[in-house]
């Protein structure tokens, strides 16, 4: 972890300072509780001196003192895995809710450079990741340094030289952790990036199984999967197999140490020193034991805490990006705006080296429904897309009744525009919660007039539980049909003073379509209107029908007067079509 990533993650840690400390002193208890049953080994060793010569009135104390370190050690470990645990999914549940609402702050073209499945990843598998390393490191880190710093103390005082042998093999332990993970926490990011790579690629084959099956593309899909898993399988097998490399090679410089230590014990014993004994001797092996376990136990988890490290930058990327810029200071578009759109030498692009529209200009009055056609690519969506501000125009100006829309906040101006889709969009709850969503306060009865002029009332009369049925993954399933009317009608019930209907019946059968238009002519009167069609016979009411190609109006007028220029491009569309649907 570099700093800066470091710096930003302790500032989540900062509001559980108190349970940090609450963790560190009951870590010190228990590391307290472990060395003292250590002390109590060695001074239960030295009472047995030889056969038939045994102080059993000590030594029943000594066991005495020894099953209360026990019960003290293990109350303070269950206290340090509980407020490790806590301090560990509150620090993640946060930083999960940071990133959401940093997803609600960026601008549509981040979500255009980057793919929902791995998005989602970063949501459960990076940040689950972070939650059971920090839980492990905290158990262990805090009991650790107490057993580390008291172990290191005590064998001091009880013999420098066998001290010395085992901080020899200290620095080594370090050293090789630290080599191997420099080495291999670059396997850990490619494996973290693969496995969002395979969560975008497992969610769109599940969102679009009827063209997989439709196709008979089954088995092509099963072979992509298998080449994706194969590749994360090898790159996690790279970067796991490199990092366990910790563990067992810092057991055997441990093991190291201990020969080194019976060796040199040993040999201080035989030479009659005075101030070992064999229970000493004991009890120092195991404070050596005591003094290596936390670092043994932390180069275990190198595998977890890599992994957690590489989700961890993975989301801190989402968190770091650029907010759309904040606009709170601007003024609300007005509740008595008239409608009126200019378009004026706007230059816009989405990649700098391919210019799509360019110093278009463009006039819409008040209440007047503008059609747009043209091929794909033309630039039909890219206008609605400025006139919502979801992209900004590299030059020019779009003005709302003669005030630049830079001008108002960008939430106000999006609140002024009904809008419905191709694409349809309802959340998981009930039928009237959806409905609601642009208009919490409308009453029962409005609900029901737009119901009946969306054509759904007789659909929703026949559901069990009416506007209040479940849909969505956990409620009844509904057509592409059914699911575009509701949002026809939602849109009804918003009568907000400009509408955009991008396609808004292109899921709805001929005889409902015209059922629909009606209400759609009742809808749009005296609002603002923009229509993009690709069936040209929904518009032919429009007021002025624009055509498009390669980001220029190239015709403008009326149905009749577009028809009757000879070959333009309205009059090759319109019967290129014709002609496909005869």
């Amino acid at each position: 972890m570099n700093n800066a990533t470091s710096q930003q993650f302790m500032r989540y840690l900062k509001p559980y300072w108190k349970h940090l400390i609450a963790t560190f002193l009951v870590g010190i208890i228990g590391g307290a509780a472990s060395v003292w049953m250590t002390y109590l080994t060695g001074t239960a060793i030295d009472q047995m001196i030889g056969e038939g010569n045994v102080h059993f009135s000590t030594l029943y104390k000594i066991l005495g003192y020894f099953a209360l370190a026990i019960m003290i050690a293990t109350l303070s470990q269950w206290l340090v895995q509980r407020l490790a645990n806590y301090i560990s999914y509150q620090v993640v549940s946060t930083l999960r809710k940071e990133t959401f609402n940093k997803l609600n702050h960026l601008p549509i073209n981040y979500f255009d450079t980057q793919s929902v499945g791995d998005i989602t990843s970063r949501f459960t598998n990076d940040l689950d990741l972070v939650a059971d390393a920090l839980s492990a490191i905290f158990t262990n880190i805090f009991s650790g340094m107490t057993i580390v710093i008291i172990s290191l103390v005590t064998m001091f005082n009880l013999n420098i030289p066998l001290t010395l042998v085992i901080l020899l093999a200290t620095p080594f332990m370090f050293a090789t952790t630290w080599i191997i993970a420099q080495k291999s926490q670059k396997r850990f990011v490619e494996q973290q990036q693969l496995v969002g790579q395979i969560s975008n690629y497992v969610t769109e084959h599940v969102t679009n199984q009827k063209l997989i099956k439709g196709y008979q593309y089954e088995a092509h899909a099963q072979d992509a999967f298998n080449q994706k898993n194969n590749q994360l399988n090898v790159i996690g097998q790279k970067a796991q197999f490199a990092s366990s490399l910790t563990n067992p090679l810092s057991r055997f410089i441990d093991h190291l140490s201990y020969i080194a230590l019976g060796l040199v014990g040993g040999y201080f014993i035989i030479k009659g020193s005075s101030n070992l004994t064999v229970g000493l001797l004991s009890s120092f092996i195991i404070y050596s034991s005591q003094f290596t376990k936390p670092f043994i136990e932390l180069s275990g988890i190198t595998p977890q805490v890599q992994s957690a490290l590489a989700g961890l930058s993975r989301v801190f990327q989402v968190v770091n990006q650029t907010d759309e810029p904040t606009d709170e200071h601007l003024p609300e578009v007005p509740e008595t705006i008239q409608g009126a759109i200019t378009f004026e030498h706007v230059d816009f692009a989405y990649q700098p080296s391919r210019p799509l529209i360019e110093n278009f200009n463009l006039k819409i009055k008040p209440g007047e429904t503008i059609a747009i056609v043209g091929q794909t690519g033309a630039g039909k969506s890219t206008l609605v897309n400025l006139l919502m501000r979801f992209y900004e125009p590299q030059q020019g100006a779009i003005k709302l009744d003669g005030v630049n829309i830079q001008d108002y906040q960008r939430d106000s101006l999006r609140q002024s525009f009904g809008m419905v889709l191709q694409d349809t969009w309802l959340f998981d709850g009930t039928i009237r919660d959806n409905l609601l969503l642009g208009r919490p306060d409308a009453t029962e009865a409005d609900i029901q007039t737009v119901l009946k002029e969306a054509k759904i009332e007789r659909f929703i009369e026949l559901l069990p539980q009416q506007l209040d049925t479940l849909i969505g993954h956990r409620g009844i399933q509904m057509s592409e049909g059914q699911r575009q009317l509701l949002t026809i009608a939602r849109t009804m019930l918003a009568n907000k003073p400009m509408l955009i209907l991008d396609e808004a019946t292109s899921s709805v059968d001929s005889l409902t379509e015209q059922a629909i238009q009606e209400a759609f002519l009742k809808l749009m009167k005296g609002k603002t209107c923009f229509v993009i069609a690709h069936r040209l016979a929904t518009i032919k009411e429009a007021d002025r029908i624009l055509v498009m190609h390669q980001g220029q109006v190239v015709e403008i007028g009326t149905h009749d007067e577009l028809l009757a220029i000879e070959n333009g491009y309205y009059y090759q569309l319109f019967n290129a079509q014709f002609v496909e649907e005869v």
